[in-house]
């Protein structure tokens, strides 16, 4: 997003908080302005704060080839409080001398180009979109194309929501009379009629659908190469073997090809997580599926985006969610009564969210549910071997470790393993636990007792350590880091 408006603009103005100096967004923005070769005014915000250091500002800033007038730069820094609306003027006044330095003009006749801001669908009023008119004067009326869309413009309002008749070069405006929704980022055009609109769309979307199946194309022809190349080596394989064993061999492969039952597709399906995601506007949707792109877990849970789309959440989402059995994710829209109750009905989740750091947090949460608990073991004491003998118990002998506890307790109802070297060589049970000769259940820290295990042909040593342990199951947590 910072990047596209850094394209779209001719002057940047890069805020910096006072009190917080440089920050990662800062020098991410600082490297989107230096991409796009657009100059930029500093506008030093929170100057009202008794924190507020904005010399270290400037200072910091120079570490990024931001270099302020104030040290011998072109770059202006004004002082500003968004809170008190102090300097306020002045950050506007730095801006106009910068335009008039750099002649920025356009021109008002001709036909109208401009770029999508932003889109989104208004209830009341359909597909509506922000853009800034770049180039002619836009007007009630006026045929426009963008991406694979098309509006006769019915209505225009400015940045305060009330109604204009038309718009010049550099103003922000709100188009409604959209057909579709296009997309953040796609260039406006006016065209001269509507039909003459219709055909650029209709081109335009023949060109996207050759494209994609020219790519089909060539992934069909890399797999069969594949199959070739398998089948090929399949050929090799079995050429030397006489016809029964080669009949054998195939018939085992093909058993363990063999589809799952509908009992074990369900199990299967624990490990995939369907998603459909809808937000307020087109940027929203494009930086959430943005992040999902970073997803790098597959391995443990497949991530599934069965839909995405603008606007709030509808019966068709609900119903979409329930066949895939997914999860519905909404930012900055809402999900009326009656959709919640038909979602509860249908046992679909649906999350809002008004923060996409949250709606990713969530997300990961909902992973992680889906991946099988980690078994953890907890010691609750540690014993040494001091001595080795055997008892008889009827026609067998069965050995039996002296031991003290050196650590915490030793319970026979919980697990035990013979560590050795450092190497575990048994995990189990106890038949026995002695403290002389009698029978107990526990026994604590720095006592003596006598045990046996569940496994005979174990060999004790003197110098062996006996663990008691107890297995508890930890949620897992999914490796995927979208990187805040």
């Amino acid at each position: 997003m910072r990047a596209r408006g850094a394209h779209i603009t001719d002057i940047i103005i890069l805020v910096v908080a006072a009190d917080d100096g440089v920050m990662k967004q800062t020098v991410e923005s600082i490297q989107h302005a230096k991409d796009a070769q657009v100059p930029v005014v500093l506008a030093i915000n929170k100057c009202d704060k008794a924190e507020a250091d904005p010399e270290r500002v400037k200072k910091e800033l120079l570490a990024y080839d931001v270099v302020c007038e104030d040290y011998g730069g072109d770059i202006q820094a004004v002082h500003v409080s968004a809170l008190t609306g102090d300097n306020l003027m002045a950050l506007v006044e730095a801006t106009i001398a910068l335009a008039e330095m750099l002649e920025l003009k356009a021109d008002p006749t001709g036909p109208v180009e401009g770029t999508v801001i932003e889109s989104f669908t208004d209830k009341g009023r359909g597909p509506v979109t922000t853009a800034i008119i770049q180039r002619g004067t836009l007007r009630k009326g006026s045929i426009l194309v963008a991406g694979k869309s098309w509006a006769k413009v019915r209505l225009m309002f400015d940045e305060n929501d009330k109604a204009i008749n038309e718009a010049c070069p550099s103003m922000p405006v709100g188009i409604i009379g959209w057909r579709d929704l296009p997309s953040a980022g796609d260039e406006i055009l006016e065209v001269e009629s509507e039909p003459r609109a219709r055909e650029v769309v209709h081109w335009r979307k023949y060109e996207q659908e050759q494209e994609k199946n020219k790519e089909d194309l060539e992934l069909i022809e890399e797999k069969r190469k594949e199959h070739q190349e398998a089948h090929r080596k399949a050929r090799e394989k079995y050429g030397t073997l006489p016809w029964k064993e080669r009949s054998f061999i195939k018939y085992k492969i093909k058993k363990q090809q063999q589809p799952l039952k509908p009992k074990e597709k369900a199990g299967g399906d624990s490990n995939v997580l369907p998603i459909i995601i809808k937000g307020d506007v087109d940027g929203s949707v494009e930086a959430i599926l943005n992040i999902m792109d970073t997803y790098d877990a597959s391995h443990e849970c497949e991530l599934e985006l069965v839909h995405f789309g603008v606007g709030d959440i509808s019966e068709n989402d609900v119903n979409l969610a329930e066949t895939f059995h997914g999860v519905i994710y909404g930012f900055n829209v809402n999900a009326g009564n009656v959709i919640q109750q038909s979602a509860a009905k249908k046992g679909v989740k649906i999350k809002l969210h008004k923060i996409i750091y949250r709606l990713i947090e969530d997300l990961q949460e909902e992973l992680s549910s889906r991946l099988p608990c980690i078994v953890e073991e907890h010691t609750i004491g540690e014993a040494s071997i001091l001595a080795t003998f055997s008892i008889t118990e009827g026609k067998k002998k069965v050995p039996v470790a002296g031991c003290r506890v050196q650590k915490g307790q030793l319970e026979k109802q919980k697990k035990f393993k013979l560590i050795r070297n450092g190497h575990v060589i048994w995990k189990g049970s106890l038949i026995s636990l002695k403290h002389h000769k009698d029978d107990i259940s526990v026994i604590k820290t720095g006592m003596d007792c006598g045990l046996s295990l569940d496994e005979e042909k174990i060999e004790f040593k003197v110098g062996d350590d006996i663990v008691c342990y107890e297995e508890k199951e930890v949620l897992a947590k999914t490796s995927w880091d979208p990187g805040f």
